[in-house]
């Protein structure tokens, strides 16, 4: 499938429109109506919170299923209950009831996802993150002329993806001066270099979006890679972060002076020029999932073929007719195989490790238009929609993931919850690959759901590996000639293109920049190959040093790195506000603060699926350390970052 730009919606759509549609015009619209969050909006919309009704509540377990479970005859109901509602608001004239309180509210949110308890310490959180009277809470709410009048701070933030923009936007918004220094000819991080065939975001639009740039015309339910490159161009552009990116400009070392309190970025433009950048604070923005990572197999160099990266699509050669061998079955080879199949004469796919494919059968789906005439029409359904899949995939997924220590199983689950997601999972394994049980001993992994990065799946998996041109080979892989890749068996695969699709060195945080920070220590060397921070932000020993996408704060199943980027935003202009207030020039975080935090985070992930489990995965670094993963709940890491602790920190004069 090929996506034009021309298809991505503006950055911003907010309100809604008044209705004027008839009787059977709504009727067609609920057709396509997500329903689990309509009835709940309902209540929003017009205060009666009896529509709330408790035959219709779905059931909290089932809320990852269509429509949550709801069988035919209650989703008819909630449809015949919201066409009458709506006709009679339409008549009405479209006046929404005033917002609720936060019992009703929290009445509501409840509601949407099962549940009859449980939400209260979640209200400020929710109300910020969905932002249902489109103000944005998470704005710096200071301004530097205010807090230090006179004082100058500049800031290098490398990288002008999803982060460099949202930091830039934050720093814009503080009044403190920024530049932003990036490699590529174009904002949008991985959403501009990530170009394979089929590339897409697994997580719903609704929830990989800026939580102050909402829209409501998505045009389908997960982005592919040019809709979400333009999404990040466009609120570049609409919130002025623009004209302050630096281009082409690739960041060599940031080294910080002890005398000056200055950092000094070092960086060279397209044509090899080197430049120096003084600035108060560095943030780096750089991302984790952008550097390829090779496969340690003898041989790579020898191959007299063409041979390339996932990463680096060689867009420019023809793969028809071709014999290609893929390597590797993760996200992004799941995501640009079929796209290959389609085109070579055969193609071969090696897998080591099967993922976890979760059904997802709107996965290339565009949004219905029922559905999109709802989101503009119905107030705050989109913001409960939004919600529904920030639940989901958050805090109420959560202990399905958690290591039961009194669980007896195979090592393919880790608790009672845990194995029932799994025996769901192994019926749609069932369902695609019964007919051919050669693909479905081969498919089916042995370890448990959470443990690595699961795929998102519509059937096209199955598909494709049933294709007379494809073959799915998991036998161990030798090395590598100048004709293909001979087996361990020392059986041969000939070869006229091999595609890695082995993944990016996650792992290997700020590289290749050198970072020195106080007294000449180096960043790279102080962690050794374990990268740590405290909230994935600061680092002790190098002050003004701000991470966004740092250690530990990548999800699972848990939420979307840009809630994350977005409270650890916020953390780094609350702690740029503290130093002003004290009149310092730096702040770092305590040692003994970072270590304490560490520690826990560590021993949380062991609690974990992917911290228990010794299967192989990008979570883990080389120290088979779980390096990536925040274990604990999206509402503590909010909590955490919502103002910075002042004994925390150490400023410096």
């Amino acid at each position: 499938m090929t996506i034009t730009v021309s298809e991505s919606p503006s950055p911003f759509v907010r309100g809604v429109e008044p209705i004027t549609a008839s009787d059977d015009e709504i009727r067609a619209a609920l057709a396509d109506a997500v329903l689990p969050p309509l009835l709940p909006a309902l209540a929003y919309l017009t205060g009666d919170l009896s529509l709330l009704r408790p035959e219709l509540r779905i059931d909290p377990l089932m809320i990852g299923m269509p429509q949550g479970g709801l069988t035919d005859d209650q989703q008819a109901a909630i449809r015949d209950l919201a066409l009458e509602v709506l006709c009679r608001y339409r008549d009405a004239g479209c006046v929404p009831a005033s917002a609720p309180s936060d019992t009703d509210l929290q009445q509501i949110l409840e509601y949407t996802v099962g549940l009859t308890e449980g939400m209260a310490a979640y209200l400020p959180l929710l109300e910020e993150e969905l932002a249902y009277r489109g103000e944005d809470r998470r704005a710096p709410g200071w301004a530097l002329a205010e807090v230090a009048p006179g004082v100058d701070v500049s800031v290098a933030i490398i990288g002008s993806g999803m982060s460099g923009v949202l930091a830039a936007h934050r720093l814009q918004q503080a009044g403190i001066a920024y530049t932003i220094l990036d490699k590529n000819p174009s904002v949008g991080g991985t959403w501009h270099e990530a170009a394979y065939p089929g590339c897409r975001v697994d997580n719903p639009n609704h929830n990989y979006s800026y939580s102050f740039a909402q829209r409501h015309d998505w045009p389908f339910h997960y982005s592919p890679q040019p809709v979400l490159e333009q999404y990040f161009r466009e609120c570049a552009e609409h919130f002025g972060v623009t004209p302050h990116v630096r281009s082409g400009c690739t960041v060599e070392s940031a080294t910080w002076d002890d005398a000056a309190r200055l950092w000094t970025v070092t960086y060279h433009d397209t044509d090899g020029t080197r430049h120096e950048l003084r600035v108060n604070a560095v943030v780096s923005a750089v991302g984790q999932l952008n550097r390829p990572l090779w496969p340690s197999i003898d041989g790579i160099t020898d191959f007299r073929g063409e041979y390339f990266h996932s990463a680096e699509w060689r867009h420019d050669l023809d793969l028809t007719g071709k014999r290609v061998l893929v390597i590797g079955t993760g996200a992004s080879a799941l995501q640009f195989i079929p796209e290959v199949a389609a085109a070579a004469g055969h193609v071969t796919v090696f897998q080591r490790t099967p993922p976890w494919i979760a059904p997802s059968p709107d996965y290339h789906e565009r949004v219905a238009s029922g559905l999109q005439w709802l989101y503009r029409h119905v107030p705050t359904y989109s913001e409960l929609t939004r919600f529904a899949i920030f639940w989901r995939m958050g805090d109420g997924a959560l202990e399905g993931v958690r290591v039961d220590p009194n669980w007896q199983g195979d090592g393919s689950s880790v608790s009672e919850l845990s194995e029932m997601g799994k025996q769901v999972l192994l019926m749609y394994y069932q369902e695609q690959f019964g007919d051919r049980p050669d693909l479905l001993t081969k498919v089916v992994p042995n370890y448990p759901p959470g443990a690595k990065r699961a795929v998102r799946d519509n059937g096209i998996w199955a598909r494709t590996l049933k294709r007379p041109n494809v073959e799915l080979v998991t036998d161990p892989i030798g090395h590598i000639d100048a004709t293909g890749i001979t087996m361990a068996d020392g059986t041969h695969h000939d070869a006229d293109v091999i595609i890695y699709g082995t993944g990016y060195q996650a792992s290997n945080f700020l590289t290749p920049m050198r970072v020195t920070g106080r007294n000449g220590r180096d960043l790279h060397e102080q962690w050794d190959g374990d990268a740590r921070a405290y909230l994935g932000v600061t680092v002790p020993g190098f002050p003004n040093l701000f991470l966004l996408y740092g250690p530990n704060t990548n999800i699972v199943i848990n939420g979307s790195i840009i809630y994350f980027s977005e409270c650890g935003v916020r953390y780094i202009l609350g702690l740029l506000r503290l130093m002003l207030e004290r009149g310092a020039r730096a702040v770092e975080v305590r040692a003994d603060v970072h270590d304490a935090f560490n520690e826990a985070v560590d021993a949380e992930n062991r609690r974990m699926a992917w911290g228990w489990s010794p299967v192989n995965s990008w979570y883990k670094n080389a120290k088979g350390r779980v390096a990536q993963n925040w274990p604990f709940t999206l509402l503590e890491y909010w909590e955490r970052t919502r103002q910075p602790n002042p004994d925390d920190v150490e400023l410096l004069a």
